[in-house]
């Protein structure tokens, strides 16, 4: 009797990939949490809380407790991040095209932890601010594409739809990214600066959210082409895709609309951070539904592999 090949399924690989989309996402919203509250010095250097003390104290009051268990929340997004990696490890011979963005995933989280750590000893420079969110954008979208190819073979990708279509697909990828890159700027010159010392960007706030607003009008245009488009040549699973995107955008829209005429506050500021993640998410999809992977040539190897996992009892007894 010999050992099942590949210890851990995958399913249980899906399922680790996804939880950490999951948590990535959840640690975006727990950082909107720390600014949204003044909490932004509630520790007020890094990597200690406080010159003597890795932890927060009881004089530090709430803001101290949130700021720190941000900190914490880290940790248990870099612990699911190292169990996908290992996950990927031990299926290593047979996904090995999965471990860059396993490894990608791992080490971003740590440089996000020290992208944080920079805007507490910069005093919430915004920009610093702003470079931190987008630095979680990046492990997000690292982590939404190593789920999605968890789901795929490993062989060659064709085009589902023309190549016009997949050019304005990009295109689309593109203007959300701008989006996301400018709602920093508008972060960055409004009222939530994470401590009420705080400086702001010096940008004007109604001319920037402006530009903003602007461009989210720009990327629903884009996404309202792209679902007529890809209906207009059979691509099903595509045109679905961009209906969601466009449904989070016109969600998100909303959202930021009735903020601006509300004057800000927190609990919708913290909902549009979390639609700016499901809008990321959204057009990552859109992305991949413009291509599939073909399976990769069968080998023996391969085979057995497949087999092993299919049926464990008979391998282990084989």
């Amino acid at each position: 009797m010999r050992p099942a090949r590949f210890p851990v399924s995958a399913a249980l690989l899906r399922r680790l990939a996804l939880a950490s989309i999951i948590a990535n996402v959840g640690i975006v919203v727990t950082g909107g949490a720390v600014r949204l509250t003044d909490s932004g010095l509630g520790c007020p250097t890094w990597p200690r809380c406080t010159d003597e003390s890795y932890t927060a104290t009881a004089e530090m009051g709430i803001n101290g407790a949130i700021e720190f268990g941000n900190r914490l929340l880290t940790f248990a997004v870099g612990l699911i991040a190292l169990a996908t990696l290992l996950a990927v490890l031990l299926h290593r011979s047979r996904r090995r095209s999965l471990l860059p963005l396993a490894v990608a995933v791992f080490l971003g989280i740590p440089a996000q932890a020290v992208i944080g750590g920079i805007t507490v000893l910069t005093n919430l420079n915004p920009w610093v601010v702003g470079l931190h969110f987008l630095a979680s954008m990046a492990v997000i979208a690292a982590a939404y594409a190593l789920w999605r190819r968890t789901k795929e073979p490993d062989g060659p990708t064709v085009a589902v739809v023309p190549a016009p279509l997949r050019t304005l697909a990009w295109l689309t990828t593109l203007v959300s990214v701008a989006v996301l890159v400018i709602g920093t700027w508008v972060t960055g010159s409004g009222p939530h600066a994470g401590d009420h010392g705080a400086a702001r960007n010096g940008l004007d706030p109604e001319s920037i959210a402006q530009v903003h607003a602007d461009s989210v009008f720009l990327l629903i245009g884009l996404s309202v082409a792209l679902v007529f488009a890809f209906r207009a040549v059979g691509a099903t699973g595509a045109a679905r895709a961009a209906l969601v995107l466009l449904a989070v955008e016109l969600g998100q829209g909303l959202i930021g609309f009735v903020q601006y005429l509300t004057h800000l506050p927190a609990l919708l500021v913290g909902a549009h951070m979390l639609g700016s993640c499901l809008v990321l998410l959204a057009t990552l999809s859109v992305q991949w539904s413009t291509r599939e992977r073909r399976p990769a040539p069968a080998s023996a190897t391969s085979t057995e592999a497949t087999d092993a996992e299919l049926h464990p009892v008979a391998a282990a007894h084989s």
